[in-house]
C-alpha cells in the first residue's frame, strides 16, 4: 500500500511540474540555462586546479648515479624496447596519401597522413632504408 502512495505522489509531482512549465517556458529555459553555465564553470574550475595542482616531473637521472645493476637493467629493457618496436613496426600499416595523385589545380592540399606520431617519427627512418 505504501508503495502504491508514492507512485501515486510522484505521479501528481511529475503532473504538477509539467504544468508549471507548460504555463512558464522562460523561466524552465532560464533554470536550464543556468544549470548548464553552472556546470560548465564548475568543470572548468576543477580542471584549471586539476592541472595547477599536478607534480612537477622529476628530473631525468644522470648517468654518473646509476648503479652497475641499474646499467644491466637498463641494457635489458633497451633491448626489450627494440624488439617490441620492431614488432610493432611491421604490424602497424602507414597510411599515406599519394602526393602524385593531386594536380596543383584541384584545389588538394599535398599532406601525408599518418594514423599516430609513432608512424610519423618512423616514416623518416623507413625512407632513409
Amino acid at each position: 500500500m505504501e508503495s502504491r502512495r508514492r507512485d501515486m505522489e510522484l505521479l501528481s509531482n511529475s503532473m504538477a511540474a509539467y504544468a508549471h512549465i507548460r504555463a512558464n517556458p522562460e523561466s524552465f529555459g532560464l533554470y536550464f540555462v543556468l544549470g548548464v553555465c553552472f556546470g560548465l564553470v564548475l568543470t572548468l574550475c576543477l580542471l584549471v586546479l586539476r592541472l595547477s595542482c599536478r607534480p612537477s616531473p622529476r628530473p631525468p637521472a644522470r648517468p654518473g648515479d646509476l648503479s652497475e645493476d641499474d646499467e644491466d637493467d637498463d641494457e635489458e629493457e633497451d633491448e626489450e624496447d627494440t624488439v617490441d618496436r620492431a614488432a610493432s613496426e611491421s604490424l602497424l600499416p602507414v597510411t599515406e596519401i599519394p602526393l602524385e595523385s593531386h594536380g596543383p589545380g584541384d584545389g588538394a592540399l599535398a599532406v601525408n597522413v599518418f594514423a599516430s606520431a609513432e608512424e610519423l617519427e618512423r616514416a623518416p627512418r623507413l625512407e632513409e632504408r
